[in-house]
């Protein structure tokens, strides 16, 4: 199939100014994700930049990139702005890969991209993975995702969901989880990861903002608040760090050195 991945990429970032810039190994992390990008099937990767010395960056090392503007309120404005500067028609597949994600694996790329024509009755496909550690279960920094039985998303949540009635978290945890490979359920981490047709992202800023979306903070909520459904890919491992802070920075940059 054809499809086109989309990498948003803002200069500002409170707890990063600069990021897509940052160096990592000689060259800038927004250049690190395309690259990385252009390992899957696309038939083109885009950064999307709100800043020229971001395009120009990508220039000199030959990523194609457009710019797109300053005062877009999410990645998702942005990336139905550059949908209408590339000329994509309503039924081409977009995969947005978020621009501080530089050792993304390719072939989630693709399994993303596939869910959308496997899974006509979805508007948008994203990815999940078994959370492993209680911590994370009930970090609000982890976003969970609680699926049906074919696959599609129910919620999303900050919270620790789903949550057992009868036993404390811990309990629950430690004696009656579920985990990966058991049978029954497992629970499940999002990863940041989205496909969407062309003409429902060009769409999607007009839908009215969802009450579950205000108080969780998660723009995907938004999708199922209107009654669209999200296809989940489920993989076993756990996506490579994404760059949030100075401290992930300088992680990443120790695995590219070794």
């Amino acid at each position: 199939m054809s499809y086109t991945v989309l990498i948003p990429a803002r200069l500002s970032s409170t707890r990063l100014p600069g990021k897509p810039l940052a160096d990592i190994a000689g060259l800038p992390m927004v250049v690190r994700v395309a690259q990385r990008a252009a390992q899957a099937g696309a038939a083109r990767c885009v950064v999307a930049g709100d800043d020229e010395s971001i395009v120009a960056a990508c220039a000199r090392h030959g990523v194609q990139a457009i710019l797109t503007r300053k005062d877009h309120p999410s990645g998702s404005d942005r990336l139905a702005e550059a949908c209408e500067q590339l000329g994509l028609s309503g039924d081409d597949v977009v995969v947005n890969v978020q621009g501080d994600e530089p050792l993304i694996d390719p072939a989630l790329i693709d399994a993303v991209a596939r869910l959308l024509p496997a899974r006509p009755e979805a508007s948008m496909g994203t990815a999940a993975h078994p959370i492993h550690s209680l911590a994370d279960y009930r970090n609000p920094n982890v976003v969970k995702v609680v699926c049906d039985a074919q696959g599609l998303a129910s919620y999303f949540s900050r919270a620790p969901i789903p949550f057992s009635r009868d036993h404390g978290d811990e309990e629950w945890w430690h004696t009656a989880a579920p985990r990966a490979g058991h049978t029954g359920f497992t629970p499940l981490r999002h990863i940041g990861i989205y496909s969407y047709k062309a003409g429902f992202l060009r769409a999607f800023p007009q839908l009215a903002p969802a009450p579950t979306e205000a108080m969780e903070q998660l723009e995907q909520l938004r999708a199922l608040w209107h009654g669209h459904r999200i296809a989940v890919h489920l993989t076993p491992q756990a996506p490579g760090a994404g760059v949030d802070t100075p401290e992930d920075l300088e992680r990443v940059r120790a695995i590219f050195a070794g």
